[in-house]
């Protein structure tokens, strides 16, 4: 990274965390520079890149301002739950039903799962195919067959390594994308009937993953900024017989809530002591705007009680299916399903997502697929203010491309999906995201598409909408 991005980056922060409010001052180009040790053109590098990204504005022989987006905030929601929630799962037809509605492609994608293909270097990743495949061994496919790609797992283990975090090759599996590590994790240490402890509201996949394998779901209550409840979760550690958990420790889906380094320890601690594995559900980890994803459970994890699932769907290549766990003790277990189930991932994706790891200019890619979204979450923000009902709350997260929205409790959000979806808007109702169906009031709306004249009149019309009820 160069030095004039590391200083952004560092000015960034300070807006994140408050210390420059909206409307205030930065310092100037002279003070910068005495104060960081660089030179004043890098100051301005910096600068000009924290307008790009539409944090901080230039005032005519005044000086840069950070942005006011908005003339009025919306509060944050308040704590999801207050007790553990034990139930069957049966969400399927419902979630179906809402996926099955957003497929036009002319429908403003706020109820998407995914960030917009633009941002994604699928021209270098085809390069990097044809590159991989010239030089391909055949002999090396049916080696790694069911782990797969030993250059593939040796480059998620430098960037575990980068983080702080040492994993053996041994360790890692490739899968088809995230939710087959996830689903393998689930069926190598539970059985049908098991209680699963998943966060209240989770994402609706991981409630569609229980249902299929017959599990019962324990739904631990998720602060939207703080994560998982421990206390909670302790409790129901302690009084239930929970098999496993499945938690998002980073930029939880659908909420973006991140734990914190010494909450990620005492969760750690928390299973370790009762000897209940962790399902580590960590795909948004390279989405963090700070530049500097936070360490992982995993990172705490001396008995290999963790299984640490990423992918590079959702940050470089979501067609490709490509995901991995870091399996700890589980690895020869899961190792062995993936073999009795589609025995290897797809071998040109893997060997283009190798190659692109290390020739593509993966970090250069991450630095500005964040500061994109960031721009994004900052403007749909900005329309929810001047739009939404004066009641409505809205998490702020840290990275990711989603918001949880909470209505007034009037608004039905199932009623309002089937208005929106009539007029090419879609939105992910809250209902989708519980087992116990509910957060009825509340909504997922994704901000990772490109913001535009029509991004500003959807959120517009939702806010009519949201004034019938």
């Amino acid at each position: 990274m160069k030095r004039y991005e590391r200083l952004a980056d560092e000015i960034a922060h300070l807006i994140r965390t408050g210390v420059l409010k909206s409307g205030e001052k930065v310092p100037s180009v002279r003070h910068a520079s005495r104060t960081y040790a660089v030179s004043p053109s890098t100051v301005f590098q910096a600068y000009y890149l924290l307008e790009d990204r539409g944090l901080i504005i230039a005032r005519a022989r005044s000086g840069y301002y950070v942005r006011e987006h908005v003339k009025r905030y919306l509060n944050e929601p308040e704590i999801t739950g207050h007790k553990a929630e034990t139930t069957d799962v049966d969400v399927s037809e419902l979630v179906f039903s809402i996926l099955n509605s957003i497929k036009d492609p002319a429908t403003i994608p706020f109820g998407s799962a995914f960030p917009s293909p633009q941002l994604f270097p699928l021209p270098r990743l085809a390069r990097s195919m044809a590159h991989a495949l010239k030089q391909f061994s055949t002999q090396a496919a049916i080696a790694d067959m069911s782990e797969g790609s030993a250059d593939l797992r040796r480059q998620i283990a430098l960037r575990y390594m980068v983080s702080g975090v040492r994993r053996p090759l041994e360790e890692l599996v490739i899968t088809n994308g995230a939710m087959e590590a996830l689903n393998l994790c689930l069926q190598s240490t539970t059985r049908p009937g098991d209680l699963v402890a998943i966060e209240a509201p989770a994402f609706y996949a991981t409630l569609q993953v229980l249902e299929r394998l017959q599990l019962k779901a324990v739904e631990i209550p998720v602060h939207p900024r703080e994560g998982v409840d421990l206390d909670v979760l302790k409790h129901s550690l302690t009084h239930l017989p929970i098999k496993a958990c499945w938690l998002m420790s980073s930029l939880q889906n659908p909420l973006g809530a991140s734990m914190s380094l010494e909450k990620k320890q005492a969760l750690y601690a928390l299973i370790k002591h009762h000897q209940v594995p962790l399902i580590e559900d960590d795909v948004y980890a390279e989405l963090s705007f700070s530049n500097q994803p936070s360490r992982a459970v995993k990172s705490f994890d001396d008995e290999g009680l963790v299984m640490h699932c990423g992918s590079f769907s959702k940050c470089l290549a979501p067609g490709y299916r490509v995901g991995w766990v870091a399996a700890g003790r589980f690895a020869e277990t899961i190792d062995r399903l993936k073999l009795m189930t589609t025995i290897s991932p797809s071998v040109p994706a893997v060997a283009a997502i190798a190659d692109y790891l290390q020739h593509g200019g993966y970090d250069r890619h991450l630095r500005k697929l964040r500061h994109t979204l960031e721009t994004q979450q900052n403007a749909m923000l900005a329309s929810a203010a001047r739009h939404f009902p004066n009641e409505t709350r809205v998490t702020r997260p840290t990275g990711g491309y989603f918001l949880w929205f909470e209505f007034p409790e009037q608004v039905d959000t199932l009623q309002l999906f089937h208005m929106a979806i009539a007029q090419g808007i879609s939105l992910a109702p809250g209902p989708i995201f519980s087992a116990s169906r509910r957060f009825g009031n509340c909504a997922r709306l994704n901000y990772g598409h490109p913001w535009t004249l029509k991004s500003e009149k959807a959120m517009e019309l939702l806010g009519r909408m949201m004034s019938t009820f």
